[in-house]
């Protein structure tokens, strides 16, 4: 168990301003001397719905631990990939160049993001450096990069091309979960095409062996949860979507926590604090 103790400040920026328009991040702020070490917090929702305010109950337990918290807005939905891409790369790369103004510490910045957010949290991580992402120079001609020393992520949906089709599936079968809805209407809105969720796929982009950065990493997931914990049919794993990532990222050299929780109680201390644990072994 953690122990908060640090009062807080909520400010709100506007990290882009451009004809998309204007894209806010909320910085949670310790109370105390600093430079703080920082963690940018993406949504979930299908990369299709919510914004910075699902974070809350996560970057408040954060920032009571000591940590700077940024939770962020991006382009998602209809604007579909790499937009998001292309604004958490350069979020990152503004708050470093705003670290000493905003009482940061450039050097010790991790990312977390829940459900669609964790994947996006862990591609923005394996690929700081992809000139799709990094399509936006750098403010004032900062010389920072968008790479991360962690990422914490919370039932991701790591593969989406899997999801897609598991979903898939299960819409078109007798008795479809509540669970399904939309979800596919909603990678079809994003994403467009299937060669979209291949490419842009942090299970796969492991699997074809590409050069990635593999910070330390935390997945948190829920148990049992069909929407994110399932056996990909196409994959001769011999196990479910999460135990085939942390077994792809291990081999390729990462190091990978996978903590199983009562997914009744998600998205809550259960998931929370161990979040906030991960990062000060690895941020602190």
């Amino acid at each position: 168990m953690t122990n908060p103790s640090f009062d807080y400040t909520v400010a709100d920026f506007n990290y882009i301003e451009d004809s998309d328009g204007p894209r806010r991040l909320r910085l949670f702020m310790p109370v105390g001397p600093g430079p703080f070490p920082l963690v940018v917090d993406l949504h979930g929702g299908a990369w299709c719905s919510q914004d910075l305010r699902d974070c809350e109950p996560r970057d408040l337990t954060l920032v009571r631990n000591g940590f700077a918290v940024a939770a962020l807005n991006f382009r998602h939905a209809g604007s579909g990939y790499p937009a998001s891409l292309v604004d958490i790369n350069f979020a990152i790369r503004w708050l470093k160049a705003q670290a000493g103004k905003l009482n940061i510490r450039p050097d010790a910045v991790g990312l977390s993001g829940q459900s669609s957010g964790g994947h996006l949290a862990m591609l923005a991580a394996m690929r700081p450096a992809d000139p799709r992402y990094t399509a936006l120079a750098s403010p004032d001609g900062a010389r920072v990069d968008a790479s991360v020393r962690a990422v914490a992520m919370q039932w991701p949906v790591i593969n989406p091309l899997s999801r897609y089709r598991h979903a898939v599936r299960l819409r078109d079968s007798a008795n479809p979960p509540a669970w399904v809805s939309d979800i596919p209407s909603r990678h079809e809105l994003y994403w467009k095409i299937e060669a979209a969720m291949e490419e842009a796929n942090p299970m796969l982009l492991l699997e074809r062996e590409e050069k990635a950065k593999l910070p330390p990493a935390l997945w948190i997931q829920g148990w049992p949860d069909p929407a994110h914990d399932y056996r990909d049919p196409a994959s001769p794993f011999d196990g479910n979507e999460p135990e085939r990532f942390a077994h792809g990222y291990r081999k390729a050299g990462g190091s990978l926590e996978l903590l199983y929780i009562d997914n009744e109680t998600r998205g809550t201390a259960t998931s929370h604090d161990p979040t906030a644990s991960f990062f000060r072994r690895h941020l602190t």
